[in-house]
C-alpha cells in the first residue's frame, strides 16, 4: 500500500490579488486561519488559485511561499498541470525544489487526448516528480475523462498516489475503487458529493467549500471517518445552500468573492475572470451568514 498524502478535508486554496500581483499578507493571514481551523491540508495553484492566468515564476513563488507559511503543519500539494507536457514538467520541478509534499497534475485540456495518451503523460509526469503525484479529473472543465480502466493502469504506478475525482459521478467513482482497493487514494472534486462518495470509501475532499466553511468542513469528514454517516449527511445537508451559490458562477469567482468579504484580500481576478454579478453575490453572502459567516 502507498502513503496517503492526507486523509479528511483538504482546502483548494483562493489566491489573494493586488491589482498588480501576489497579496502575500492576504495570504499568510489565510493559510495561518485554515490551518487553525483544523484543516487537514492544502492545495495550492489549482484551479481555485487561478493558476492559468498565474505566471510560471509566480506560480513557484507563490508554491515556496505557502511552504513556508505552513511550515510543516499539514501538507502542502501544488497544482503544476497544464495541456503543455514542458511546462508542466517544469512546474513540478519547481514545485519539488521549493518543498511541497505532492503535486496534484489535471488531464491536459483542450487536447482531448486519448486514454493512451493520458497514460503516456500521467507516467512521464510521474516518472519526473521527486514528491508523489495526485491525477485531477475534472471532464466538465478539461473535455477529456480519465476512465476507470486508465485509472486503474496508473495506480500501478508506484509514484501515483490519488486522484481527485470530480466528474460528478459516484458510479464512476465506485468502478475506480473496485478496479483499484488500496493502490490509490480517491478524493472527492465535488463538494455537494463529500458524504456520498467517502461512504464508498474516498479517502477525503479538496474543497472548494472549505476556504469558507473549513472547521464546519473538517467537522464533516471527520464524522465520515468515524463512520458516522448520520452526523456526516446533516453537515452535508446543510451546507448545500452555500456550496450552490459558490458554483452559481464559474469556480473561483463565487469564492474570491466570498473569501474577500471574510477580510482575506481584495476581491481581484485575472481576465478572463471577472468580479461577481450583483444578484449572485446577494445570494451567495445570505448563505454565508445563514452559516454564521461574518461578511464584512
Amino acid at each position: 500500500m502507498k502513503n496517503t498524502i492526507f486523509t479528511g478535508m483538504a482546502t483548494a486554496l483562493i489566491t489573494p490579488m493586488t491589482k498588480t500581483g501576489i497579496d502575500y499578507e492576504a495570504l499568510g493571514r489565510f493559510i495561518d486561519f485554515q490551518i487553525e481551523s483544523g484543516i487537514n491540508a492544502l492545495v495550492v495553484m489549482g484551479t481555485t488559485g487561478e493558476n492559468a492566468t498565474i505566471e510560471y515564476d509566480d506560480q513557484k513563488e507563490v508554491i515556496r511561499y505557502t511552504v513556508e507559511r505552513v511550515a510543516g503543519r499539514v501538507p502542502v500539494i501544488a497544482g503544476t498541470g497544464t495541456n503543455n507536457t514542458t511546462h508542466v514538467l517544469e512546474n513540478t520541478q519547481n514545485a519539488c525544489e521549493v518543498g511541497a509534499d505532492a503535486v496534484l497534475v489535471v488531464t491536459p485540456y483542450y487536447n482531448k487526448a486519448t486514454q493512451n495518451g493520458l497514460v503516456q503523460f500521467f507516467t512521464t509526469i510521474a516518472d519526473a516528480s521527486q514528491v508523489p503525484v495526485i491525477l485531477y479529473n475534472v471532464p466538465g472543465r478539461t473535455g477529456v475523462n480519465l476512465l476507470p480502466k486508465t485509472v486503474a493502469i496508473l495506480a500501478e504506478h508506484p509514484n501515483i498516489v490519488g486522484i481527485k475525482e470530480a466528474t460528478g459521478n459516484v458510479a464512476q467513482m465506485i468502478e475506480i475503487q473496485t478496479l483499484c482497493g488500496d493502490k490509490i487514494d480517491i478524493y472527492s472534486g465535488e463538494d455537494a458529493l463529500t458524504v456520498p462518495m467517502m461512504a464508498m470509501g474516498a479517502a477525503g475532499t479538496i474543497s472548494v467549500l472549505s476556504n469558507v466553511l473549513p472547521k464546519e468542513c473538517v467537522a464533516m469528514t471527520d464524522a465520515c471517518m468515524a463512520r458516522d454517516f448520520k452526523t456526516a449527511a446533516q453537515w452535508q445537508c446543510r451546507f448545500m445552500g452555500l456550496i450552490n451559490a459558490l458554483f452559481s458562477e464559474v469556480n473561483p469567482i463565487p469564492v474570491k468573492a466570498a473569501v474577500s468579504a471574510m477580510g482575506y484580500g481584495e476581491e481581484n481576478l485575472r481576465l478572463p475572470l471577472t468580479r461577481m454579478e450583483d444578484g449572485n453575490r446577494a445570494k451567495l453572502f445570505e448563505e454565508m451568514r445563514k452559516l454564521g459567516v461574518k461578511v464584512w
